[in-house]
């Protein structure tokens, strides 16, 4: 993989130069150690033609520490009045100009992505990208209640989007069913690892309440203390700037992730 860092600001007062860090998957490269390094799939810029991914604080699940918890339950009872199976299709297989399909995902969307535009144009980009593997359809005899896209390679899945029937949102949790459905589906198939994509502000931690066997990657590794997890969600939501540098904060909690450093 071909890493590399796109200027972001500077603040001399503090030495603080910054970059965002991305990669290029390059021919050879596993996704799944692309992954297991920090970083997930770009697809903002529906110009670029390689295969990019961004660094950023992700949360992933162990699958040998994933069992269910109790609020786990508590939503497959809801849905199981449903009788809705998962059914998995390779990305090749899958009628990806099935317009249903595409008005449901893009319906979706617009209702309920906040700040990244999904319309049909940016979905179909999705699809050429090579990221992309299955799509997991959600389903009942009488109706169609969802679907989720995965990157499935080696030992890990990433979950990446899902899209389902609003109506049982609140009714059913379903969109919170759908996830935990598919991470079940990865350890009965014998995976390692799911990842759920980013970690950022309190509205996030779900992720790490729900689920069991969460780490985050913290810019040095996958950290297993979900405490400091939630700390940093925290903190997010106080960041009035974005002078904010984990590495050089007095805050004596940031000092955990680097921890070497100190030794």
């Amino acid at each position: 993989m071909k890493i590399f860092f796109s200027e972001h600001q500077n603040i001399y007062a503090t030495y603080t130069f910054s970059y965002g860090v991305y990669c290029i998957k390059e021919t050879g490269d596993k996704l799944s150690e692309i992954y297991g390094k920090g970083f997930l799939p770009y697809t903002g810029d529906l110009n670029i033609k390689k295969d990019v991914f961004y660094l950023a604080r992700s949360v992933r699940i162990a699958l040998n520490k994933f069992e269910d918890t109790s609020e786990n339950r508590r939503v497959n009872r809801l849905v199981q009045t449903l009788g809705i199976e998962i059914i998995p299709s390779e990305k090749s297989s899958f009628n990806l100009e099935n317009t249903d399909f595409l008005s449901f995902c893009t319906n979706y969307a617009a209702d309920r992505f906040k700040g990244g535009r999904m319309d049909e144009e940016r979905l179909k980009y999705i699809f050429t990208r090579n990221t992309l593997s299955h799509i997991f359809t959600f389903r009942s005899k009488e109706k169609i209640y969802g679907y989720a896209f995965a990157a499935i390679d080696k030992n890990m899945l990433h979950f990446w989007y899902s899209f389902f029937d609003v109506a049982y949102l609140k009714s059913h949790s379903l969109g919170k069913w759908i996830m935990w459905r598919t991470i079940n589906w990865a350890k009965e198939n014998g995976l390692d690892y799911v990842y759920l994509g980013t970690c950022y502000f309190s509205k996030a931690l779900y992720k790490a309440r729900d689920h069991n066997g969460i780490a985050f990657f913290d810019g040095v590794g996958w950290n297993e203390n979900v405490e400091l997890l939630k700390y940093l969600c925290k903190k997010d939501e106080e960041k009035v700037n974005s002078n904010f540098d984990v590495l050089k904060s007095p805050d004596e909690k940031m000092k955990i992730i680097f921890k070497e450093l100190y030794e």
